[in-house]
């Protein structure tokens, strides 16, 4: 009578194996993700950056929930200081992008001292960016909100919440670099922490501040910002303290935080261009919305409707990617580049199951999950349209999304920023005007050049990432 093969409760593919090891990941044990095997590597990094990515979302959806209450005024001013920080949200994960390819090649060549030195100096260089934000745009709030359309008597009222958002930005760039600085060690279950703390504080004092309970004094939309800042201040203030107590893999001290212009260097080379490679992304939907622009506010309604929720739903594919730029740093720096091209398609066939579900629900669902947010007969077949047609690009898009991520955590942050440039301006803007206004298809068209640019982005950087160059990137 043969005897059945013992089960390996460490391999991610069986069940039990699976949910042991999201359990340890969420606990935070440490792992080397230079030997550990890659499914179990994987998903080891994958689940704590799927939950901070969803903490980081919870801070605007409190905002507005409590805002809401104030009339629509305050709700304008939230959307519109959001707005501006946009710029600052971008220049924060483009930022990140360095910090995490230079702290997980330093870690991967086991290199403590290195991690530290680059650690530290993300540190100044967001701290400075931060500080140079805040003196240009705080004290020209009120311009700012004129600018951006808002009226006169929103201005009035809303001026001090853009003003302390503006001011206090130094709390979401220091966020952002420092758990780019925990990702890229490993520790990411250090930097879901974190968030869950600021959103947690963010969450109670934000009625505090807005309706003046209790002790807190009544400060209105203003109270939001308030709020928000000390919820992401406090993240900071823990972040700072896990780096110099030395409860995380990368320890800080004071030297780390001397000016080391050559390392400058690489952390702004790599974050510059990081960030030029996400702005020419984000900045294509402008572009997409002027089009659609030209159809009425009914299809935008129905775009804005679909476009939310996909952004939503890619949030764990996100973390996903995240996980794979850090395996690609650490190992690359152990010198094992053939495990490292392992662990990137382990991911994208992670992602792949992952987005190929939520599309198939989408298609499917898509016209419950319209009807959730908008009962206008005329918006709906837009939202519905949107929601179907750039799903058909998911299982395409996990593979673009974790390969773009595995240029960006070997160092070679150019290569997915001249590809954006390209998919996204050159391609998908002029493709969405020709299908809408030329090819018959209406708004539909713009739907369908997201769907055609984003397999085109999957196809291109499938090509470049087999060719290997990224092997070989110094940072």
């Amino acid at each position: 009578m043969n005897t059945p093969p013992p089960v390996n409760t460490d391999d991610p593919a069986h069940a039990s194996g699976l949910l042991a090891t999201i359990r340890e990941a969420l606990r935070g044990s440490h792992l080397d993700y230079t030997t550990a095997p890659v499914g179990r590597a994987v998903i080891m990094l994958a689940v704590p950056m799927v939950m901070e990515m969803a903490m980081e979302s919870i801070f605007a959806v409190a905002d507005v929930f409590w805002v809401a209450h104030l009339g629509a005024d305050a709700v304008a001013t939230v959307g519109l200081t959001e707005s501006m920080l946009t710029i600052i949200y971008t220049a924060a994960m483009g930022l990140s992008i360095g910090a995490t390819a230079l702290v997980a090649r330093r870690t991967g060549e086991h290199d403590p001292e290195g991690a530290s030195r680059a650690a530290g100096q993300s540190v100044i260089l967001g701290l400075v960016v931060a500080l140079a934000i805040a003196a240009v745009a705080a004290p020209n709030a009120s311009r700012l909100l004129t600018v951006m359309g808002a009226s006169d008597q929103v201005v009035e009222s809303g001026v001090g919440f853009t003003r302390v958002m503006l001011g206090g930005n130094a709390t979401v760039l220091l966020l952002f670099m420092l758990n780019a600085v925990f990702r890229g060690s490993g520790d990411a279950a250090i930097a879901m922490r974190v968030l869950w703390i600021g959103n947690i504080l963010n969450i109670i004092l934000g009625p505090c501040f807005i309706f003046g309970l209790g002790p807190f004094p009544q400060l209105g939309v203003m109270g939001a910002a308030v709020a928000t800042n000390l919820g992401r201040g406090t993240a900071v203030a823990c972040q700072l303290a896990i780096l110099f107590t030395g409860r995380s893999r990368v320890r800080l001290n004071a030297r780390h935080l001397r000016l080391d212009f050559a390392l400058m260097r690489s952390v702004i080379r790599l974050s510059g261009s990081g960030t030029i490679q996400i702005l020419i992304a984000t900045a294509s939907y402008i572009g997409l919305v002027r089009i659609l622009s030209v159809f009425g506010s009914d299809a935008l309604a129905g775009y804005t409707i679909g476009i939310r929720v996909i952004m939503f739903a890619l949030l764990p594919a996100f973390g996903l990617s995240n996980a794979a730029a850090t395996m690609v740093g650490q190992n690359l720096g152990a010198r094992r580049p053939d495990r490292a091209e392992q662990a990137v398609w382990t991911a994208a066939l992670y992602n792949m199951i992952f987005l190929g579900a939520v599309g198939v629900a989408f298609l499917i669902g898509a016209p419950y999950i319209a009807a959730f947010f908008s009962t206008d007969p005329n918006v709906q077949p837009f939202a519905v349209g949107c929601l179907r047609t750039v799903s058909l690009g998911f299982v395409f898009y996990a593979y673009g999304m974790v390969l773009t991520q595995a240029f960006n955590g070997a160092g070679d942050t150019w290569t997915p920023t001249i590809i954006n440039l390209f998919v996204f301006w050159l391609w998908e803007i002029p493709l969405a005007w020709w299908l809408s206004s030329h090819a018959g298809f209406g708004a539909r068209g713009v739907f369908m050049a997201l769907t055609i640019a984003y397999s085109t982005l999957a196809v291109v950087t499938a090509i470049l990432f087999r060719r290997g160059r990224w092997k070989k990137t110094r940072v």
